[in-house]
């Protein structure tokens, strides 16, 4: 049986805006990694000769058309690579390790400092699945269930439950109670879907012990 890749990860999920991120590479995979960062928020230049249209053409990107040159990831926040070329992703590797730069290298995990779950997003809700880099397959295949289980219903309960929680904040100083675990179930979920969205606001509070807002 093989074994993880990383065995033993810390999962986080990184503030972006406006920080500096290379991508060395310019290809289809390398446009998709573009993409999330650009949501994402980070400034993002790109290293590579040549360049899909998405990247080419991006006003948000910065291209530089050439080789990636040695050292160069440490003027950056974090890197990717998504090249061809197995040197060129040990080389920005062994650079990352030097200046304390994470590196992630697509469908290369030796050259990865970290790895990229698959994401799926609803609103603010975002769920991500790792198999640790054994399986990029199986994690696509459980990025497609989440996106099958999780809709945009699942989106707006969060809204609804990060408005109370500022009103218990407001009310008693602190959010952190145990009832949040009654708060959340089956009917919530039915009173939102029905777009009752003030009576679904008002069942939490009830749950919390907290005074209902007037409308």
């Amino acid at each position: 049986m093989s074994e993880a890749v990383f065995p033993a990860t810390y999962p986080v999920n990184l503030d972006l805006r406006g920080r500096r991120v290379l991508v060395v590479g310019a290809g289809p995979v390398a446009a998709r990694k573009v993409s999330g960062l650009l949501r994402a928020g980070a400034v993002v230049s790109v290293v590579s000769p040549e360049a899909v249209p998405e990247i080419a053409n991006d006003p948000d990107v910065r291209w530089h058309r050439r080789e990636y040159r040695r050292g160069e990831v440490a003027s950056y926040r974090l890197a990717i690579t998504a090249t061809n070329d197995p040197a060129v992703n040990a080389q920005v590797a062994r650079d990352g390790d030097a200046a304390n730069v994470f590196v992630n290298s697509a469908d290369d995990p030796v050259n990865c400092s970290f790895i990229l779950p698959a994401v799926v997003t609803r609103g603010d809700l975002q769920l991500t699945a790792s198999t640790n880099g054994r399986s990029p397959a199986f994690s696509q295949w459980a990025r497609r269930e989440l996106e099958r289980r999780f809709t945009d219903v699942h989106a707006h309960v969060l809204d609804v439950l990060s408005e109370v929680r500022d009103e218990l904040r407001a009310e008693r100083g602190t959010s952190e109670i145990p009832e949040w675990a009654d708060a959340i179930d089956d009917e919530l979920f039915s009173l939102v879907e029905a777009g009752q969205l003030d009576d679904a606001r008002d069942r939490v509070r009830s749950v919390l012990g907290l005074k209902e807002v007037a409308s």
